[in-house]
């Protein structure tokens, strides 16, 4: 069965694509016009890139479209991580990644969204079960954070040697990060 899966960074997508290349002809679906600066963007694609050619699985790029994304999130800015702002960002990410598994004859989908401990894996589910029924391409239920998957796709980053980043990519979350290390008011 074929696979796309919406990858937010490399390091979170190692654990992930460890579990799912056993059942599954996974092709990687990099779409995040949340992430900011520009230049972070640009190096999480990078990453992508280095790793995805040394686990041995493709990727598509999709468009950065950071206006879009801001006009999206307008009037959540106030919002904290995990709030109704993440929501509208997880929708978009996803929405996207169904309708590229739909054009391109893709049999599911899914997102390593899940495998990070700052993610409700409840509402990112929710959000592409509907997106299933929209599209008609079977959404992947999963939390890859169970069973260890957090920490082990610390292990595979160390091993990898692929940075972490300490925020989700967006420039409210870099913002709350920057205040809670003290370095902005």
């Amino acid at each position: 069965m074929k696979l796309l899966l919406h990858i937010c960074c490399a390091p979170c997508s190692t654990e992930v694509i460890e579990r799912l290349k056993g059942d599954y002809d996974v092709t990687g679906f990099f779409y995040n016009p949340n992430i900011h600066p520009r230049r972070e963007y640009g190096f999480r694609l990078k990453e992508l890139e280095r790793f995805s050619k040394k686990a041995g699985f493709p990727f598509i790029t999709g468009d950065y479209d950071l206006k879009r994304w801001f006009r999206l999130v307008r009037g959540l800015e106030k919002e904290p991580e995990g709030g109704r702002r993440c929501e509208v960002c997880f929708r978009m990410r996803l929405e996207e990644t169904a309708r590229e598994a739909a054009a391109a004859g893709f049999d599911v989908f899914t997102t390593t969204l899940t495998i990070s401990p700052h993610k409700d894996a409840e509402t990112i589910n929710s959000i592409g079960r509907e997106l299933e029924e929209e599209y008609g391409v079977r959404f992947l239920v999963a939390d890859f954070k169970k069973k260890d998957g957090f920490k082990r796709s610390v292990e595979h980053s160390r091993r990898h040697g692929l940075r972490r980043q300490d925020y989700c990519g967006c420039v409210y979350s870099r913002l709350e990060r920057r205040r809670q290390a003290g370095r902005v008011r």
